[in-house]
């Protein structure tokens, strides 16, 4: 017998989050940058019980993960958890990344990995971050390339006073791009 499909929440705020999960990097830390948002629904509602995750490369693009095809380079964790309010609302602090290899050699604009789960989803959705400032980088990734034009708003970040701000959609007018992974 085959056991039905089960979503994601409404779980996620008992044994997901922890205390230091916003915080890819502590408060006070040089070029520290926070990036916030909100994460609605389809009607333009928050959703006041979904999770938030990132992963990221350092500033000069590297992991601190065995995985990393230049060699591991420990000390930046690179991983941000943060539950949404109830406005829906979420925040990370952390730097911003660096440019990382993507196939064949040629370099991914810098950006930061986003999957975001809540209740009533099957799957988490995962998106990316872009920042305005990479304008060449952005024009020449090769995953950003594969999003239409009028669409690829949707990938990047509006400078805001103490950093960035990300809303994600989750569907409907305005949704944001989400990849296939």
């Amino acid at each position: 017998m085959t056991t039905p499909s089960q979503t994601v929440g409404p779980y996620l705020a008992i044994g997901l989050p922890w205390e230091d999960g916003p915080f890819v990097v502590p408060e006070g830390t040089p070029g520290a940058v926070w990036i916030r948002g909100a994460v609605t629904d389809g009607a333009g509602e928050p959703i006041p019980d979904a999770l938030v995750e990132t992963w990221q490369a350092d500033p000069d693009g590297r992991f601190d993960h065995p995985d990393d095809p230049r060699g591991r380079v420990p000390g930046f964790r690179g991983f941000g958890r943060c539950p949404t309010g109830p406005d829906g609302s979420y925040r990370i602090l952390t730097r911003l990344p660096g440019a990382v290899p993507g196939r064949e050699g040629r370099m991914q604009a810098p950006h930061i990995d986003v999957s975001v789960f809540g209740r009533g989803m099957l799957h988490r959705v995962v998106t990316r971050i872009y920042f305005p400032e990479n304008e060449d980088a952005n024009a020449a990734d090769e995953v950003l390339n594969l999003v239409p034009e009028v669409r690829r708003g949707t990938l990047v970040a509006a400078r805001i006073e103490d950093g960035y701000r990300f809303d994600v959609r989750v569907q409907g007018e305005g949704e944001t791009v989400f990849f296939d992974v």
